[in-house]
């Protein structure tokens, strides 16, 4: 059992460089452990502590990480950002890694592996993330594998695949839905002359408000008619003020027949009032 790399080439095999090719190359010149000697780098690092023991085991499991991050490359992301997350899931696995269950590294390494890739893909697939909960996770990784058979889920398969899968149809029609959608640039290019290009966000979604001196000077505007509304509204007799108050600004407004019946005149005289308060108001605004 000889291991020819020295420990900062072994670190270096743990993290791809830009040449693929060359580093799978190299994992896959490690040498794969027997059952016999993967029982003993176990023992010695579990029981001692061994960190030369522990990398040996890393080592001789990178080409597996490589074939798992294989699996994974359908999302769109680069397979050696794949290989590396599953690298960091390997070495988890190695440092839990319990020699005396009788499993061998590799069954037990697969659920870290795979749990790091999966954080990954969901962290980076879109912008967007579509997939918090554990059910969602669950139909994100699923649902995919059963999109390329089934194309579009009708209301039976999605009852089937939620059957198979633990969740609901809903959720499984709302994941469906989720993976089907894309991430929009906010301010990508648009072709004016194309009918069916699709708009950036940032095509739509300005403010032609939204100058801040504008602002202000609108704020300004309005608290100054504020000012302006209260002192005309107490510059009004009782009478005018109560009708103006209970005919607009009350939650519960009064007819003019009701305010007509409580002052004693007509209704025509009440709207009369009111329509002189209304004018007074607006010339003290425009003032």
């Amino acid at each position: 059992m000889t291991y020819p790399l020295n420990r900062a080439q072994a670190l270096a095999l743990t993290v791809p460089g830009n040449d693929l090719d060359a580093y799978m190359r190299a994992v896959n010149a490690v040498p794969v452990l027997s059952a016999e000697d993967e029982q003993q780098l176990a023992e010695q690092f579990y029981y001692h502590q061994d960190l030369d023991a522990a990398r040996n085991l890393v080592m001789a499991h990178l080409r597996f990480v490589v074939h798992i991050a294989r699996s994974y490359t359908g999302y769109g992301l680069p397979l050696g950002d794949l290989v590396q997350e599953g690298n960091v899931g390997l070495m988890k696995a190695v440092k839990r890694f319990d020699p005396t269950k009788g499993v061998r590294l590799v069954s037990f390494a697969v659920h870290w592996i795979k749990a790091e890739i999966h954080e990954y893909v969901i962290k980076n697939w879109r912008i967007v993330k579509v997939a918090t909960t554990k059910a969602q996770r669950k139909l994100f990784f699923n649902l995919r594998g059963q999109k390329k058979r089934l194309g579009r889920l009708t209301q039976e398969e999605a009852q089937r695949v939620a059957t198979d899968l633990g969740v609901t149809a809903d959720q499984v029609k709302e994941m469906e839905g989720r993976l089907g959608a894309y991430d929009a640039s906010f301010d990508g290019p648009t072709d004016q002359d194309d009918d069916n290009a699709v708009v950036s966000p940032a095509a739509y979604l300005h403010s032609d408000n939204s100058d801040p001196a504008d602002l202000l000077a609108e704020q300004d505007q309005q608290e100054r008619e504020s000012r302006q509304l209260g002192s005309a509204l107490m510059a009004l007799d009782d009478r005018s003020r109560d009708i103006l108050e209970r005919r607009w600004l009350a939650d519960q407004k009064s007819t003019l027949q009701e305010l007509a019946h409580e002052y004693g005149v007509s209704a025509e005289r009440i709207r009369q009032l009111e329509n002189n308060a209304i004018k007074k108001l607006r010339n003290a605004i425009a003032a």
